[in-house]
């Protein structure tokens, strides 16, 4: 038992890290867009984000699909401008983020992405024949970690816009601009 409790634990570990700081500015800049009022709709983006990397962790870890480091290396910060961007264009009149079908389907193409990342790091864990239960564990704790770190987020925000009474314009430009400016970094470092 306490080794599949270790899968849980590294799951988390490796969202909340601060070392995984490529994979909580996507979770931030993914949510930037979406006001505390839209948080049913930050629980399906999560979800479709769950969903894509969730997919891509099972079938990397089962050796269906290959894992090219370098590449996803690139490709992370790249999910973080695409993001970003999007932001910043789709953000409507009405002051929210004007296509969720979009930022949906970001989510999930994104998180297939994220995924073979997440599945380097449970492949170095890996040991024995039956992997469904490390799998299972080694995912939930990412997406207990996950949610953790999207109410964290919620809470930045509910303080900024209800406490100081900034504008939500503002926190997605800002959010989404610093999200951009780190991931071009992180994409240029790679390089």
């Amino acid at each position: 038992m306490i080794q599949l409790n270790t899968f849980f634990v590294n799951g988390w570990e490796h969202i909340v890290d601060i070392n995984a700081y490529d994979h909580l500015l996507f979770v931030m800049t993914l949510c930037a867009a979406f006001k505390i009022s839209q948080w049913r709709q930050v629980l399906v983006i999560v979800t479709a984000f769950t969903i894509g990397h969730s997919g891509t962790l099972i079938l990397s870890a089962l050796d269906i699909i290959p894992s090219n480091p370098q590449l996803i290396d690139l490709l992370i910060p790249f999910t973080i401008m695409i993001t970003a961007i999007a932001n910043i264009i789709y953000y409507g009149k009405e002051g929210k983020f004007s296509s969720n079908k979009l930022k949906y389907a970001i989510a999930l193409i994104f998180g297939l992405i994220h995924g073979l990342a997440f599945a380097s790091n449970f492949k170095f864990m890996m040991f024995g024949d039956s992997i469904i239960m490390p799998l299972f564990l080694f995912n939930l704790g990412i997406e207990v970690g996950q949610l953790f770190i999207v109410l964290l987020f919620m809470i930045a925000l509910w303080l900024y816009t209800k406490v100081i009474n900034g504008e939500h314009l503002k926190w997605n430009l800002f959010v989404s601009g610093a999200g951009f400016g780190i991931a071009a970094t992180i994409f240029l470092n790679a390089l």
